[in-house]
C-alpha cells in the first residue's frame, strides 16, 4: 500500500493542493480551491480520488496560518481525517536548506508534501471545540474584565428601574436571579402577576429548590415590588438596556463555566 498525503498552502480564503501518491510521487497538478463549501467539497472528492489510487487515506499537512486554516480543520476532522498542522518556523527551516528558494504557492503546498516524509510530524491536536470558542472570546479582550464592567452598567440600569430587586435573591447574579428579573424587570409587571405565577416560573427557573421555596422568593420579590420608588417606568430605553445587560451577563456567565470545566 502507498503513504499518500496532501499538502496546502494555506490563504485567506483559499488554498493551494498537492497531492503525492508516496514519496516522490506528486499526483496530478497543483491547484487551487476556495474554503466555501463548494470548494471544500471539490478538495474533498480530489482527496478521494487519491485514496482510491493510492489504497490509503492522506493525511492532510498545512502551515498554521492563524485563523485562516479554521474552515479546513473544521471540515475535514469530522470527516476522520488526520491533519497534520506544521510550526511555519519548521516548515521555513526545511525550506531553507532545500534547493527551492522561489516562494510560490505552488511550491510551497509541494514543499509541505516532501516534508511529510522527511520529518515525524504530529498530528493536529483536538483543543476541544469549548475552548476554542472561548479562547476566540479572549482574544482581544479579557473575558472576566467585560463581565465585571457589564455588572456595573447592569447596576446602574437596576438602580434606575427596581433599585429594590437588589435583596430578593441571596446572589442577586445567579442564574434564576437573573432570568425572574428579565420575567418581571418592572413593579409594574409584579404586581399585575398572581403569587402562583411568579412562584411557578421561578420554580421553572431553578427545578433544583422546593415549591414551598419558590412560593417565598415570590414573596419576597412582590414585597420588594410595592416598596420599590419607580412604580412605573417612565423611559422604555432603560427596560430594554436591562433585558440586554442581563442577556450578556447569561452569556459570559456561560462561558466563564466552560472555562472552568
Amino acid at each position: 500500500m502507498m503513504n499518500p498525503v496532501i499538502g496546502l498552502d494555506v490563504a485567506k480564503g483559499e488554498s493551494q493542493v498537492q497531492a503525492f501518491l508516496d514519496k516522490k510521487q506528486p499526483y496530478k497538478k497543483s491547484f487551487k480551491v476556495a474554503h466555501t463549501l463548494e470548494g471544500l467539497s471539490n478538495l474533498l472528492d480530489f482527496i478521494r480520488e487519491v485514496e482510491d489510487i493510492s489504497g490509503g487515506r492522506p493525511p492532510i499537512v498545512l502551515e498554521s496560518t492563524g485563523h485562516y486554516h479554521t474552515p479546513i480543520v473544521q471540515y475535514f476532522e469530522v470527516r476522520g481525517y488526520l491533519l497534520i498542522i506544521v510550526n511555519p518556523l519548521l516548515s521555513y527551516r526545511a525550506k531553507s536548506s532545500s534547493l527551492r528558494k522561489v516562494k510560490t504557492d505552488i511550491i510551497d503546498a509541494y514543499h509541505l508534501c516532501e516534508l511529510y516524509y522527511k520529518e515525524d510530524l504530529e498530528p493536529y491536536k483536538q483543543r476541544g471545540i469549548q475552548l476554542l470558542n472561548l479562547r476566540n472570546l479572549t482574544r482581544h479582550e479579557n473575558i472576566t474584565g467585560m463581565f465585571v464592567q457589564t455588572k456595573l452598567q447592569f447596576q446602574a440600569v437596576l438602580d434606575q428601574v427596581f433599585p429594590e430587586y437588589n435583596g430578593v435573591f441571596g446572589a442577586l447574579y445567579s442564574d434564576v436571579s437573573l432570568l425572574t428579573l428579565q420575567a418581571f424587570p418592572t413593579s409594574e409587571e409584579v404586581l399585575e402577576a398572581s403569587k402562583e405565577t411568579i412562584a411557578n416560573k421561578i420554580k421553572e427557573f431553578c427545578k433544583s429548590r422546593s415549591q414551598q421555596w419558590a412560593n417565598s422568593q415570590a414573596e419576597k420579590l412582590m414585597a420588594a415590588a410595592a416598596q420599590n420608588p419607580f412604580q412605573k417606568t417612565l423611559y422604555h430605553s432603560l427596560s430594554l438596556s436591562l433585558n440586554m445587560y442581563i442577556n450578556m451577563l447569561l452569556e459570559y456567565k456561560k462561558h466563564l463555566s466552560v472555562a472552568l470545566k
